[in-house]
């Protein structure tokens, strides 16, 4: 009797349906106690691997299509079904989806707002007019250092639409300006704008019927100006100086991150501003922030959670599941129960080869580098036989290493080990 309770139970809960997800977002739909729906054009073995319990093979780029396809869902017809979607692509073909099946969600129209870094800008602007962030758009790549002599230098040059950071140049005087050109189509949509000095927050939200709760936050780390994986290779002949225009790469995060109550109220603040801006009402978001000299100031803000290891970083850290708060809160489950972190401190760090270079050659160093005191993961995201053709850009990353540690040195040291084990050299044997 009680086997069939629990099946009938199993039955009737809600059904996450999830867009191309990897295996965490799986894991994560069944840590918040819903069924899963993968839907891809070759959903994943991986995602199988996590327990999805049903897959539905349509390309979830084309709109009619997963209408349709998940429109015949019975779950869907009865109203205890989502669509999610954590990505930037999934997250727009999510929230459209959900609006045309009549399902709640975020609104397609907020997602949108989200995405458009001009008008975000703008909107941003008006909660601290006393002192806006310099910005103007471009449509012609021959004004770019035009517009960057107009902002002022440093300036950030950035696609109005980009996402995961893909073709944001930071340039340093004008000839680095002049430099940046060529990066771009001729007649393009760019936002040229001030670079904020200060320490950069990634900050975790979610939205639920117009009010925000901040889950958490981690601690951007940028890469240093001259590393050679945050900027571009140079044309082969000419001499190395100092780049003035380079890429600004993250060298990883870390957290928890101590703010006095002032500045921790106006972050909230800020983020809450934007969103309510925005129209964002139902569902996660990530923004990012500087401390700058003169408040918290707004970089961009997205309608999905961080990626992948930076929501694993914030369960390390502050016990925060940041993907099943936002699956229960989606389908109307219970919140997560909130563990205490184990940990003192969480870090997590990215390794990026130089063009010629790849993962390390012998599986004994990424084994030696998953055997570090506190390692938590060491993930590639490249085949272990490649070797890579250039250099990352944005938020992409050939590799990490999530870690903590009982003291803040701790944690240091061994995130430093283990990069420079995954730094070994490796013999090429096919381009990436």
């Amino acid at each position: 009797m009680r086997q069939q309770g629990t099946t009938t139970g199993a039955r009737h809960r809600p059904v996450a349906v999830l867009l191309g997800p990897c295996p965490a977002e799986v894991a994560a739909a069944r840590r918040a106690g819903a069924r899963t729906v993968v839907v891809a054009p070759d959903p994943s073995v991986p995602s199988d691997r996590e327990g999805a319990e049903r897959r539905v093979r349509t390309d979830w780029r084309d709109h009619p299509r997963l209408v349709g396809a998940v429109a015949r869902l019975a779950e869907v017809r009865h109203g205890r079904a989502r669509v999610f979607g954590f990505g930037p692509a999934t997250a727009l073909a999510a929230a459209r989806a959900n609006e045309a099946l009549g399902l709640p969600g975020t609104a397609p129209s907020a997602v949108t707002a989200l995405m458009d870094k001009a008008a975000l800008r703008a909107r941003a602007n008006t909660l601290h007019p006393a002192r806006p962030v310099s910005f103007a758009r471009c449509g012609r790549a021959a004004l770019i250092p035009f517009l960057a002599t107009l902002i002022g230098y440093p300036c950030v040059i950035k696609p109005r639409a980009g996402s995961h950071g893909e073709g944001v140049l930071v340039v340093h005087d004008e000839a680095g300006a002049r430099a940046a050109a060529p990066h771009y189509p001729e007649v393009t949509d760019l936002l040229v704008e001030e670079f904020l000095e200060g320490p950069e927050l990634a900050v975790q939200t979610l939205s639920r019927q117009g009010r925000h709760r901040v889950l958490g936050w981690t601690r951007s780390l940028p890469a240093p100006a001259h590393d050679p994986a945050s900027a571009s290779a140079p044309d082969p002949g000419q001499p190395v100086h100092a780049p003035t225009a380079h890429a600004p790469t993250a060298r990883g995060h870390d957290a928890p991150v101590a703010l006095d109550p002032a500045t921790a109220e106006a972050v909230r603040a800020l983020v809450r501003g934007v969103l309510d801006l925005a129209g964002h009402r139902d569902g996660p978001s990530h923004t990012e922030v500087v401390l700058t000299a003169r408040g918290p100031r707004l970089i961009e803000t997205h309608p999905h959670p961080g990626a992948e290891e930076v929501t694993q970083l914030l369960r390390l850290a502050h016990g925060t599941d940041v993907l099943a708060h936002a699956l229960s809160a989606g389908l109307g489950l219970p919140a997560p129960v909130r563990k205490p972190p184990a940990t003192a401190h969480a870090g997590l760090r990215y390794v990026d080869f130089p063009p010629g270079g790849g993962p390390p050659g012998a599986a004994d160093a990424l084994a030696a580098a998953r055997a570090l005191p506190g390692v938590v993961r060491v993930q590639l995201q490249v085949p272990p036989d490649a070797t890579v053709r250039r250099a990352p850009t944005g938020a992409l990353h050939h590799a990490y290493v999530l870690a903590t540690g009982p003291t803040r040195p701790a944690l240091t040291r061994s995130l430093d080990r283990a990069t420079t084990l995954l730094h070994a050299p490796a013999p090429a044997r096919r381009s990436r």
